[in-house]
Formats: structure tokens, sequence, C-alpha cells
């Protein structure tokens, strides 16, 4: 008899490391342990082990692994990668540092500017120069270049990124460029900008480069090392890696283009939400994902997340947009929120209550934990609440000290406001739900979208527990929690089909652009994406092909993303209406009728077949009640403390029904109903509360 066949979703978090475990009829095992940030590969072949062992699971019968991991995330953030120098136009070196002369705060007189990755005496101006047009007027000169090259490696230098003016129309020089460096310093890293991100405007572009082979190294040996540790566990396939951009590539790809493995966790816990709304009918929602150290929330719209090409990481003032590194790769929209369960409490000097956006994480985190930590969190209130139990957590593995929570609440919070523990307690808790309330608002009004008719789906570890706070102080209609809400990036993941995003620069009017000219841009991103696609085993007549173009008027600054139609006969027309679609909706009807409109990048995805991966919890032929004792928790609307029931969310039936107060406990997660709520389990697992008004009888 066959064995089934399986398939594994791991994602590396900043706090924990999660796994999920599918078969053909839905979840057989999910796990989650503590990121071991020294050695990430190291926690994941631990979880997988422990997993599938306890589970007695072959590891021989998992036919697919797909992986998402904060790496390259951590790798620019605290600048851990390869020592990188900088090749560009002569006098042109200092773009990454004068960047777009823009002060994202222009009252703050100790302003302080995101530092470039490569520093001013490792970036190098030489003697070449192409035009807008792509004319090269200049030649490369390739001996100075040479003598430059032997230099950077007798320095140490481990990588380099090329990026010359206007190579995004002709690639020519830089990759003359990489031919001279690959002759003379064989070893090194080399990106090209023509290759990583060929789009119009130098600073992102550069920007983006270097970021890129600044982590390629670090990639390459972490992948080779979770290669080496899977063959190890006995596993016969190479892992596919998710993109920030929702879909998954093959292991050689994100080696090539690691960048776009930046945003790959949080894209899970999107992608989790558009396979449960596409199976519920449910094409439109706000998805929360909530965890140790942040949360985010992005808007998915007609069965799909909005997706956006240009990503801040490193932020001097974490959440302020200008003050990061551009990066331009395509990435999921979604906001974060520096708001996760080891998010840090405090008494502000007006004597005021705040929380985050600084988090304890897993080293040392939260009190609660007793790994060193003494700043309390949301996790300590949430516990000291009864929100969470202190034997049970990650399914009995790791025991919670609510003794030495509830001290520290009372020293650094409850004290000094002259309030007990259980009011501090809440006080943390409500003041992080609308913190992330108001964020998210703000998110959903800037993209055409009101919160109050949204359903809010809830994943992370703290997602379920804080998101009807959440829902409720945004007036969201429902709340949806997924089985294996904990560790939804990870599952999410396997629902991602492969695919890869490509774009061209040509800035030109529409009414310029011919169609056999606009026909030749896209067919040949086409042969592009196919060929990948192709390599990484997707048969050709299970491809499909979505085309865009970033558009503006002429004279404006900022463009937007339009999506439109194959080439074909009235195309022009097609795309003019488009246009003023995506611009009434964003902007409202107040587009000029006598402005010429121009097209600056022309972007093409090609992706491979949905998966099909059965989300959804196994069916159970178990007959034992879900009721699985009382526990006290703290609502402030009946009062205080409740004799609350908690529940073993494995064991509740499609269609039953629950009232608040109640806990619904699964090995990763809690989820809180609040006195006056109802929720109902669906036939796939998930429970959805329904945040409406009664109607009176």
């Amino acid at each position: 008899m066959p064995l089934p066949q399986l398939r594994v979703g791991v994602d590396i978090g900043g706090t924990f490391t999660d796994l999920c475990i599918l078969d053909d009829e839905g979840i057989v095992a999910i796990g989650k342990a503590l990121t071991t940030h020294a050695e990430p590969a190291a926690a994941v072949e631990a979880l997988l082990r422990d997993t599938l062992a306890a589970h007695a699971l072959d590891p021989a019968s998992v036919s697919t692994v797909v992986h998402g991991t904060t790496l390259v995330t951590n790798a620019l953030i605290e600048r851990k990668g390869a020592r990188t120098a900088l090749i560009t136009t002569e006098g042109f070196r200092d773009v990454v540092e004068m960047a777009r002369e823009h002060r994202y705060d222009l009252y703050d007189l100790e302003l302080e500017l995101p530092r470039p990755l490569v520093p001013r005496h490792l970036r190098f101006g030489v003697r070449e120069r192409i035009l807008a047009d792509g004319t090269a007027v200049t030649a490369l000169d390739t001996d100075h270049l040479a003598g430059l090259a032997v230099e950077l490696a007798q320095a140490g230098i481990e990588a380099v990124a090329i990026s010359f003016l206007h190579s995004y129309r002709n690639p020519a020089h830089e990759q003359l460029a990489r031919e001279v460096f690959a002759a003379v310093a064989p070893g090194m890293e080399i990106a090209l900008s023509s290759e990583v991100n060929p789009e119009i405007r130098e600073y992102e572009r550069t920007s983006t480069t270097i970021a890129n082979v600044y982590v390629q190294a670090l990639v390459d040996d972490y992948l080779a090392d979770l290669r080496h540790r899977l063959r190890r566990l006995g596993l016969r396939h190479d892992p596919l890696i998710m993109l920030s951009n929702g879909g998954v590539a093959t292991v050689d790809t994100a080696r090539r283009f690691p960048i776009r493995m930046l945003e790959s966790g949080p894209a899970g816990g999107a992608l989790g939400a558009v396979a449960f709304g596409r199976a519920a009918d449910r094409p439109d929602q706000m998805a929360f994902d909530m965890g140790g150290t942040t949360a985010k929330l992005c808007t998915v719209e007609d069965g799909r997340p909005l997706v956006t090409h240009t990503f801040e990481v490193d932020r001097v003032y974490r959440l302020r947009a200008g003050s990061g590194l551009p990066v331009r790769a395509p990435v999921i929209d979604m906001i974060e929120i520096g708001a996760g369960g080891g998010s840090i409490a405090r008494v502000d000097p007006l004597g005021l209550l705040t929380v985050g956006p600084d988090s304890a994480g897993s080293e040392p985190g939260p009190v609660c934990y007793g790994r060193g930590g003494t700043a309390c969190t949301v996790t300590d209130a949430d516990l000291v609440l009864g929100y969470l139990d202190p034997g049970s957590f990650l399914g009995g593995q790791m025991e919670l000290d609510a003794a030495a929570a509830s001290r520290a609440i009372e020293e650094q919070i409850a004290e000094p406001m002259g309030i007990t523990v259980p009011e501090a307690a809440w006080g943390v808790h409500a003041t992080v739900n609308e913190n992330m309330a108001a964020a998210a608002r703000v998110h959903a009004v800037e993209r055409g979208q009101d919160p109050r008719r949204l359903a809010l789906f809830v994943s992370g570890g703290n997602g379920p527990l804080h998101g009807p706070g959440v829902a409720r102080a945004l007036g969201s209609p429902a709340v949806i929690a997924p089985p294996a809400a904990g560790v939804l990036s990870a599952l999410g993941f396997l629902s991602a089909p492969m695919s890869i995003d490509l774009v061209s620069s040509w800035h030109a009017e529409l009414s310029t652009v011919s169609v056999e000219r606009a026909r030749e841009l896209f067919a040949g991103m086409e042969r592009d994406g196919a060929e990948i696609l192709r390599d990484s085993g997707v048969a050709d007549g299970e491809m499909s092909h979505s085309r865009s173009l970033e558009m503006r008027f002429v004279g404006q600054g900022s463009e937007i993303e339009v999506p439109v139609p194959p080439v074909g006969s009235n195309w022009h027309a097609q795309v003019r209406r488009n246009f003023a679609e995506q611009y009434r909706l964003r902007f409202g009807d107040v587009a000029p009728h006598d402005v010429a409109i121009e097209v600056l990048s022309w972007r093409l995805t090609t992706r491979g077949p949905e998966s099909d991966a059965r989300m959804r919890l196994r069916p159970t032929s178990g007959s034992r009640d879900a009721l699985i004792g009382h526990r006290a928790a703290y609502f402030p609307q009946s009062g205080g403390y409740v004799d609350t029931p908690v529940y073993d969310r494995y064991l509740l039936a499609p269609d039953s029904v629950l009232r608040g107060p109640a806990l619904v406990e699964e090995r990763e997660a809690t989820l809180v109903l609040a006195p006056g709520m109802r929720c109902r389990v669906g036939k796939d697992g998930s429970i959805v509360i329904d945040l409406q008004p009664e109607e009176a009888p």
C-alpha cells in the first residue's frame, strides 16, 4: 500500500519557528518551537524530526517542503551580510547616500537617516555612460575596472553590486563589468541591477541591488545547510522557497534573487486567508497576523492579496515610512505594527500606558517565559488575565510563570499608575488592541476599503487572542479563526503556486506605443517567465500570465499600477479605461481630461497551477466532549474575573455554536470569546464569530 503523500510548510519567525503537515485529507500535524537565531536551520530540523516522530510519519513520504524565513530581513537589519562594494557610473557613487533628499520628519532637528549598506570608501565610480534611450555614448573603462577588481579582492571584499546609469534600458556595460570581475576575482559574488531590478529610478534600483548581493552568500550557506539537514532526516526532495509576492520558487531561483525572500513569512498568512476565503466564498477580507514580535495586516480583494513593488527595511524609526532602505521587489502589500506577544509595556514620563514597538522577542522573551526577561509584555498581561493556560502553553512543552508575570506588571504598571494588577493587565491588552485597530483602519481606508464591511481573518500565535478585540474596535462584521491559526503562515505556504514576477522599464507616452512594440515587450517577459517555471517542473499548459503597467499623467511624480489585458485590437482604449478606473478608485473623480498618459514600467507575473492542498482539519471519529474545563478569565464588561468554559479546538464538531465568555484552545493559539460574542464552527474547522448585533425577537 503506497504511503500517503505529505506536504510540509515551515516558517521561521522572529520568536517562533512554525510547522504544519498536510496529507490528502487535511492537517495531519502542527508544531511550534522557539527560533534558534544563531543557527536557524537547526530549529527546522529538530521541529520536523520531533513532529514526524510524534505522529509516526515516515520522512520518505514527504513530497513537498515549502519554507519561509526571516533570514534576509534579519541580516539586513543586523548588518550581518557580506563585505560589499558598489561599482557605479562615475559621479554617481553617492546616490545611495543622497537618496531622495527627503526628510520623513520635517520637524525633527536630530533626524536620523538610513545608513547605506556600503560605506562611502567602498563605493567607486568608473567611466561609462548610457543615455536614457539606451544609447552608449561612453565606453566602459575596462582597464580601470580590472585594476579596481584586483584591489577589492586583495582587500577582502566578498560581494560587489554593479549599478550603472540607465542600465535598465541597455545592460551591456553591466554585463561586461561582470565579465571583467569574473576574470580577475572569480570567487566574488556579483549582482547586476539590470537583472535584480531593471527599473527606472537609480536610488531604489541601486539600493535593491546592494541588498541582494549583501545577503547572497549568507542565503547560499543557509539553503545548503537546510538541504543537508532535510536529507539527513530522510527527505528526498529539495525544499521550495516562499517568496514575498505570494508565490514559491526553487532553491536555485531563491539563491539568485534572495531579496525576493524578504517578507516570505508574512506572505504565508495572507495566502492562508486567501485559501480559506476561496473555500468559503469570501473574496474580500482583512488578513490579520499577530505573532510574538509584530502584527501585520493586509487587504484581500477579489480573492487576491494586494501586491506592492516597494518595501523598506531596517527603518531608523520602525513604523515611519521613508526612514528605511528601499527595496524594489514584489511583496504582498501589508502594514507592519509594532505589536506582538513580546511587545514591552511601560508607563511613559507623562504617566500614560504605552505598548511597543520594542519587543522582548524569544531571547530573553516575556517575563513569564523564565528565560531572563525582566520587562513586562503583552503575553505577561494575557497570562495574568487568564486567557493563557500556564500549564498547556505550546502543548505543555513550555510552562509559563504566572506569578512572575503578575509581579512584573504590579511593579512596572500597576503601582506607578495606582491601579490593580488585573486593571493594569487589561490596560495593556486593550491598548495594544486599539493600537492595532487604528493602524488597520488607516491601512484599509488608504486602499479604498471600509473596514466595517470586511471580516477580519486572524492568524499567528496571538491573532485569535487579540483579533476579536481588534475587530470590535474596527467595527468589522465578523472574525474568522482558521484551524492551526497559530502556524497559519506555514499552512498558507502550502496553498501557494509556483510564481515569478518580471519587470521591464520603457518610458513612453501611451499614444506613442505601438501594438507591435507592446506585444513584443510582453512576449519577451512571457518567454523568460515560462523558462523559469519550466525549470521548476511546471508544464507549459499549466502556466498563466497576468500583465500590468506602471502609469501616470504626464507631469506627475508618482505612478500607479494598472492591470491590462493581453495585447490585441483596441488595446490602447482598454488600457486607458483601466487607468481611469484605477485612478478613480484611489483618488476619486479628480482625473484631468486633457493631459496625456505615460507608461514607465511593464510588469508580468507568470504562475503555475493553484495548489490542491486541503486547507482544513482532518475529519475525526472521536466523540469526546469538547469542553475540557473552566478557568478564571478577566472580562471588564462582566465586572472582573469570570469562571469561563474552556474548549478543545480539535474536538469541536462542525456546526457547533458557542457563546461568550469562552476560551477555545489549540496547541499554538487561544481564541477569546468575550461576553456577548457568538460563534459557529465551519465544515473546514474554521470558527466564525458574528459581531453583528442580534435582532430583537
